[in-house]
């Protein structure tokens, strides 16, 4: 890489780089780009499947260099506003759209007085993923690996929310849990302010925790949700828990064919069925 400051030295700049450029690549082409003085070196993570499907996830900054070598990487870049985030993303999985991109990849910039400057593409996972990893809860590899196979981009999550209430009468029910016991596993999570002992007033909302399970599709985040549900142990007071497993089996909840009112009818054909 030369740099030309002024238009005499162009052509002898030109001509010594497609020489070195010869000698050391046997290639002679030569690019000649806009030079910029102070910019930041950003990059945007992207994945790409064969099902028409891209993501990306953040930027990275890699400005800390020696020698155009990076020494340090960190995500999100400080200094980028949401805007300019959203553009440059959009941008970027557009393209993997439109050239049929598969995998992970990045997209290198110059970044100066709120612009970006192409420099290339990475065609491969780069060794500061895991910054990008970190910030998203993406493994990058794995969704590598499952594109590769020939799966779809896809991600599924569905929250429980576990009230302290009778399961068929919804009435609150303040008290003291016996015992608290959650489950675990990949892709479950649980949030919860309960414990052994703890003494549930009757003063507040009867929410008492959550249940979040992930999974690559649907089906399987309901398949740990369901296991999650038989796992969970919540004694001493009553729980809509029952009411959760019921749902996680019913079928207009497995197909996804329900709406606003779906589940105050259902709860009616249940207690006139009872």
């Amino acid at each position: 890489m030369r740099v030309v400051h002024n238009p005499f030295d162009l052509i002898k700049s030109i001509q010594l780089t497609r020489e070195e450029a010869r000698t050391g690549f046997g290639d002679s082409t030569v690019y000649m780009e806009k030079y910029l003085q102070n910019p930041r070196h950003i990059e945007i993570q992207v994945l790409s499947d064969a099902h028409g499907n891209a993501v990306y996830l953040g930027e990275r900054d890699c400005s800390m260099q020696r020698r155009h070598q990076k020494v340090i990487e960190e995500a999100p870049a400080p200094g980028i506003t949401p805007e300019q985030r959203e553009r440059i993303g959009t941008i970027c999985t557009e393209a993997c759209r439109r050239i049929g991109y598969l995998g992970a990849g990045t997209f290198e910039f110059l970044y100066e007085d709120g612009e970006f400057y192409f420099i290339e593409m990475n065609t491969r996972i780069q060794v500061e993923h895991p910054v990008t990893e970190m910030i998203t809860g993406v493994d990058l590899i794995q969704a590598q690996i499952s594109i590769a196979a020939g799966e779809p981009l896809t991600g599924h999550a569905i929250e429980c929310r576990i009230n302290a209430e009778d399961p068929e009468k919804f009435i609150p029910q303040p008290g003291t849990v016996k015992a608290f016991h959650t489950p675990g596993g990949p892709g479950v999570r649980v949030d919860s302010h309960l414990y052994d002992g703890y003494t549930i007033p009757p003063n507040y909302d009867s929410m008492i925790g959550k249940l979040i399970c992930h999974g690559q599709t649907r089906e399987l985040a309901m398949a740990r949700m369901r296991v999650a549900l038989q796992e969970i142990v919540l004694t001493g007071i009553k729980s809509n828990i029952p009411l959760h497993q019921k749902l996680l089996e019913d079928s207009g909840f497995r197909t996804g064919s329900t709406n606003i009112h779906y589940l105050e009818k259902l709860l009616n054909r249940i207690q006139a069925g009872s």
